[in-house]
């Protein structure tokens, strides 16, 4: 009898000791859930951040870390109450973090794009500019905080766009104009949108004109530079003026394509030298790109360039990539997709992390095959 109790009282205490012991202090939790973050475990992160926040109410990291996690779960265009919840506790996370650091730059910019995500699955077009127009706020917010961020100056001109563009396109399709079908616009029509919108519009070519000073190889300035100008030329008030202006916008084409080139040569002079050239070559092995895909924790979609968006381009982005013993992405290597498209997918498959692949215990490097499918919403 007594070796059966000794016997429970070992097991009991044997699992007891095997379970995970929890954080005692906010660093602890914020670990924790950083660890949680990181497997997209964006529900459990948020607990973990939430304990954070209630053992050191004044810890603007763990105010960040759980806005963050909440916004992560945001689904734009998803009218239901949990998604409008969702976007609600992470405002007001990062509220809480503009109450000590009214300059926090990573809370400006994170309400920025959560106002700019809600206005996108807006259908009401007066709606979606309010909302937009909060998102342009707190752009011009984080450029007063931060004067030389390209990307905010960058995200004024692509809401200045939106703002735009779902007028201009209905206006052409009232008009029975094709998408391709050159300007400029008839009169009314034109004249109405010059008088809405032409402010709107040179504000945009002006943010743009701001990132380009900032960096002058920016890409994706120089795409919505192309079509801001390309579609102010159909409020132009003669054919020689909308010849001048297109003339124009494809000068900016070219820009950007040269650049999107450009970068993808200093990546490819960046790329670690292949086996048997230079540094010793670490461990690795070949796994199926349908195999490794299941140990995908993390994944970036990538945003759609707007070059390839104009001229209706879809299609697949294939690459051969290294991934590292830690799972994250160390090379890639571009097997066949659209020049327009290629840069895209490469950024956002360079953020892409993997469960680390072990082999006989160790964890080592993995080539495989990854796919990015580009395809137009109609």
């Amino acid at each position: 009898m007594r070796l059966l109790v000794c016997a429970f009282l070992f097991l009991s205490l044997t699992a007891l000791l095997a379970q995970p012991v929890a954080p005692i202090d906010s660093r602890g939790w914020i670990n924790k859930g950083v660890q949680e973050f990181k497997s997209a475990r964006y529900q459990d992160a948020v607990e973990s951040f939430q304990k954070a926040v209630d053992l050191d109410p004044n810890n603007v990291a763990a105010h960040l870390y759980l806005g963050t996690a909440w916004m992560s779960q945001y689904i734009p265009g998803a009218e239901s109450p949990v998604n409008t919840d969702i976007a609600n506790n992470a405002e007001v996370e990062f509220g809480h973090v503009l109450q000590t650091d009214p300059n926090n730059t990573t809370a400006l910019s994170s309400i920025a794009s959560l106002r700019y995500q809600q206005a996108q699955g807006m259908p009401d077009l007066d709606q979606k500019i309010r909302i937009l127009d909060e998102s342009a706020s707190w752009y011009e917010m984080l450029i007063a905080a931060d004067p030389q961020n390209k990307q905010a100056y960058y995200s004024l001109a692509v809401t200045d766009w939106m703002k735009w563009y779902a007028a201009y396109m209905r206006t052409r399709t009232d008009l029975g104009m094709r998408p391709e079908q050159p300007g400029p616009l008839p009169n009314p029509a034109r004249q109405e949108l010059k008088a809405r919108y032409s402010s709107i519009i040179e504000h945009g070519i002006s943010s743009l004109e701001k990132a380009l000073q900032l960096d002058p190889q920016y890409s994706d300035a120089m795409a919505y530079m192309n079509l801001l100008i390309r579609e102010r030329a159909d409020l132009a008030d003669s054919p020689e003026q909308y010849r001048s202006e297109t003339e124009l916008a494809d000068q900016w084409v070219h820009k950007a394509l040269d650049a999107k080139k450009a970068l993808a040569a200093e990546a490819q002079m960046a790329a670690p030298p292949p086996p048997g050239q230079g540094a010793e070559t670490p461990q690795r092995i070949r796994v199926g790109g349908n195999v490794q895909a299941a140990n995908l924790i993390h994944k970036v979609d990538p945003v759609y360039p707007p070059l390839a968006y104009q001229a209706r381009i879809q299609g697949t982005v294939r690459f051969t990539v290294i991934i590292g013993r830690d799972g994250r992405i160390q090379n890639l290597q571009l097997l066949s997709g659209h020049p327009l498209l290629v840069e895209a997918a490469r950024q956002a498959v360079s953020q892409w992390e993997y469960r680390p692949t072990l082999l006989n215990g160790s964890p080592v490097e993995v080539v495989t095959q990854v796919d990015v499918n580009f395809t137009l919403p109609y």
